[in-house]
């Protein structure tokens, strides 16, 4: 089970005094931390320029602030409302991560010639050109700017075996040759970017001696070479088809080997900005932890044990320990195993439990990036020992994509 001590650092005295009065729940960003995190994804880049994940950071005052930052440009969204939104609210530059099939979306978005100009939509079935034409008739609409994506998985084995997350269908220089030849000859879209996410590289953690660490090192490198290989000529061959604004890969846990793929143009990343506990397990990086939620003890059943509020904060993914929240202070609590991380109320025991009183906060961190906002309306900002600011969320901001 997670517990603090396999944490880099919990929060200090100072950030921890400066939230004391706060009522609980409530959510803490590291302003200290977060600067760190900015320069260090911007020396991993190595002057690659750095697409932000909004899914990884879901405040739009962190991502403006972010993007203000020199090496940031763009953002890669998670739905196409969110991007529409985003660009009414002063955004540019958005490239929707994900096929969309909202069709109000793609209507507003096709009747409104500057939004069709500052947002990109991603496809890799003409299937989706059909339904975008369906929904937003051409002629009748903007001309619809499209990204192709190319699937990333590493296939070892051929089909048999698939490492990676199973996204889109295009894996050759042909297949991807294919669709762009489709999308040249068909009225109404542009072909100006193509995607591949490394997830197999950027977000399994690698750290340590034990046989599966030193495996799955050895899986990403063999990966990382196979995929700069077969990207670089379905780059080459697209590009014979269609002038290719940009060319984007990556994620936070593989930008030095996403920046060395000279058909490379952005690398995507955003969790690295918050530092999300399945960061503890990487090997050649280290965010320093930004991002915290703090719970309050409400009763103590027995020695040794308290239990908080709520705290069923499980991030996506295959189900584990590793997707529960890390408590991050004080040191020494750790889950039951017969009941973890519950909906209304989780159990904690250690020795740190027999000094906590009813109305003490217990900090987490969550194990992965941005989700811990789909539970808060607010993040308070801590700079110096002082609240600067509350930074709203989208959920803050009345917002569900």
């Amino acid at each position: 089970m997670r517990t603090a001590d396999r944490s880099p650092s919990g929060p200090g005295p100072e950030l921890r005094a400066a939230v004391a009065g706060l009522a609980t729940p409530f959510g803490v960003l590291d302003a200290r931390a977060l600067r760190h995190n900015i320069d260090d994804l911007r020396r991993r880049a190595a002057g690659t320029p750095i697409r932000v994940a909004s899914k990884s950071v879901r405040m739009r005052t962190v991502l403006s602030r972010v993007l203000a930052e020199p090496g940031f440009a763009g953002v890669l969204c998670y739905a196409l409302p969110e991007a529409i939104w985003l660009r009414r609210t002063g955004f540019r530059d958005l490239v929707v991560g994900y096929p969309t099939v909202d069709r109000a979306a793609i209507g507003q978005l096709g009747a409104d010639d500057e939004l069709a100009s500052q947002i990109t939509l991603m496809v890799d079935d003409p299937a989706q050109l059909d339904l975008i034409d369906a929904a937003a008739p051409w002629p009748g609409r903007a001309r619809i700017r499209v990204c192709l994506e190319l699937d990333a998985a590493y296939r070892p084995a051929g089909r048999a075996v698939t490492l990676g997350a199973r996204r889109s269908p295009i894996r050759t220089p042909g297949q991807a040759t294919a669709l762009a030849r489709h999308i040249a000859g068909r009225p109404g879209f542009s072909l100006v970017g193509l995607m591949a996410y490394e997830g197999q590289i950027a977000g399994v953690g690698n750290a340590g001696r034990h046989p599966r660490a030193v495996a799955v090192r050895a899986m990403q490198h063999r990966s990382a070479a196979e995929l700069a290989e077969r990207r670089a000529a379905v780059v080459a061959a697209v590009r014979k088809l269609a002038d290719l604004e940009f060319v984007n890969g990556g994620g936070t846990g593989s930008v030095e080997s996403t920046v060395a793929d000279g058909s490379v143009t952005e690398v995507a990343a955003g969790s690295g900005l918050l530092g999300p506990a399945l960061f503890d397990h990487y090997t050649a990086f280290r965010p320093a932890p930004a991002a915290y939620f703090v719970l309050p003890v409400v009763r103590r059943p027995a020695r040794g044990l308290v239990t908080v509020a709520g705290g069923g904060w499980i991030a996506s993914g295959p189900p584990g320990s590793d997707r529960l929240p890390t408590v991050a202070y004080p040191p020494g609590l750790r889950y039951l195993g017969t009941e973890a991380a519950g909906e209304v109320q989780t159990p904690l025991r250690g020795s740190a439990a027999r000094a906590l009183r009813i109305g003490d906060q217990v900090w987490f961190r969550h194990a992965k990036s941005g989700e811990v906002c789909e539970h808060l309306g607010e993040l308070h900002l801590v700079d110096g020992g002082r609240i600067v600011e509350p930074l709203a969320t989208y959920r803050g901001e009345g917002k569900a994509f």
